[in-house]
């Protein structure tokens, strides 16, 4: 079974960057469903972005044309590039993979977009 672990969390300012890394134990390659989420304090776990199938990749409308997904099979390593944050974007962001059946999830990072 693979373990997920998330890094590059933080604090940025309204209008920053950051790139989130989804580090796995094992290959990816054959892992088709691949996404983030992300949770607020009181919130509901959301969909950010997913990664299906064919490679597709469909984002959260609140999103587009801000964040992308994208894999390193090579490096075992899922990404998601965030830019021109906003502070509603603050939460706990998890790495997911479905594999067989089975949702497998990381410990999540922190990131805080404030001025």
């Amino acid at each position: 079974q693979v373990q997920l672990v998330e890094s590059g969390g933080g604090l940025v300012q309204p209008g920053g960057s950051l790139r989130l890394s989804c580090a796995a134990s094992r290959s990816i390659f054959s892992i088709n469903n691949m996404a983030w989420y992300r949770q607020a304090p009181g919130k509901e776990r959301e969909l950010v972005a997913i990664m299906t199938g064919a490679l597709s990749t469909s984002y959260a409308d609140f999103v587009k044309g801000r964040f992308t997904l994208f894999r390193d099979n090579a490096k075992n390593t899922m990404y998601l590039q965030m830019n021109s944050l906003k502070p509603e974007d603050t939460a706990v962001y998890y790495c997911n993979a479905r594999n067989s059946g089975v949702n497998i999830w990381g410990q999540g990072t922190q990131v805080t977009v404030s001025s």
